[in-house]
């Protein structure tokens, strides 16, 4: 396990420089990030790089996971966004004091960063006027916290004396249903399909889908979850590739599984479906 004090120290080498890569790609003038710590009640964001803001008063501000905006994407895992923050309902609002009044800020963006598969750190981007953040700024985040994240992986890789691989049979299991997946998606046969899908259900624990037997939800594995939430803010299989660390084959494998699942002929069709039955 990657010691916090390790990956945060590599963070604060890479995030100043990205941060005004996040400010020209995204539009947004008010940029900031900090890392994260593990507490007794979860995550800790400490906030440590300002870009355009008013003054320090966002400096060292400690945020809880799951509390106000970046706390939220540290809990979910996903980018938040709002275009009002202050009157946002589905937030908690311990740090309007500073967030509000201090710094003004209305329309705010929190991307989680993510080094090998743990919530590292987070990336704000901000407006002063009440404008909706768009989807393309949103994607360009994304592909900058991937950056900072990869960037970080590359430095703690250079100081870790080489290991000899041991895959958790978790990570087995996992990996042989992806492989499974595929199989079902490269076959024709509807016969062996309905058998196949059949064993991997039964091997991954699932859940039979809606319209199987009585409108269960289905069981999505937390990997699928993940990918389609990136799918439905408009990420790329490269994009989420690159910010989940896995192979945009993975990528791919992920979201046939979860298309299956869910009955969905297409990406657009699951995202619909996963939200309808309340997993993302």
């Amino acid at each position: 396990m990657l010691d916090d004090d390790a990956v945060a120290r590599a963070l604060e080498r890479v995030m100043p420089r990205r941060l005004h890569e996040l400010s020209s790609t995204t539009g947004l003038p008010v940029v900031f990030g900090g890392t994260t710590r593990t507490v007794r009640d979860g995550l800790q964001l400490t906030i440590n790089q300002l870009i355009g803001t008013f003054g320090d008063s966002l400096r060292l501000l400690s945020v809880l996971s799951g509390r106000g905006l970046g706390g939220a994407a540290m809990a979910r895992r996903i980018p938040c966004r709002v275009s009002d923050y202050a009157s946002t309902p589905g937030i908690t609002h311990d740090y309007d004091h500073v967030v509000v009044e201090n710094e003004r800020l209305a329309s705010i963006l929190a991307y989680p960063i993510i080094v090998h598969g743990s919530v590292r750190g987070v990336v704000y981007g901000a407006m002063r006027e009440h404008r909706p953040i768009g989807d393309v700024a949103v994607r360009n985040a994304g592909i900058v916290a991937a950056t900072i994240a990869r960037d970080a992986t590359a430095l703690l890789d250079q100081h870790s004396p080489p290991t000899v691989p041991v895959v958790a049979d978790a990570e087995s299991r996992a990996g042989a249903l992806l492989e499974l997946a595929a199989l079902i998606e490269s076959t024709d046969d509807p016969e062996l399909r309905t058998r196949l899908s059949r064993i991997h259900d039964g091997l991954a624990g699932a859940r039979p889908a809606p319209g199987r037997t009585g409108g269960e939800a289905p069981a999505l594995s937390p990997r699928e979850i993940e990918a389609l939430q990136h799918v439905a803010v408009g990420a790329t299989n490269a994009e989420i590739a690159a910010q989940l660390g896995i192979t945009v084959g993975t990528v791919k494998a992920y979201l046939h599984s979860a298309m299956r699942k869910l009955d969905a002929q297409n990406r657009a069709r699951a995202v619909i479906a996963a939200r309808a039955a309340g997993l993302i």
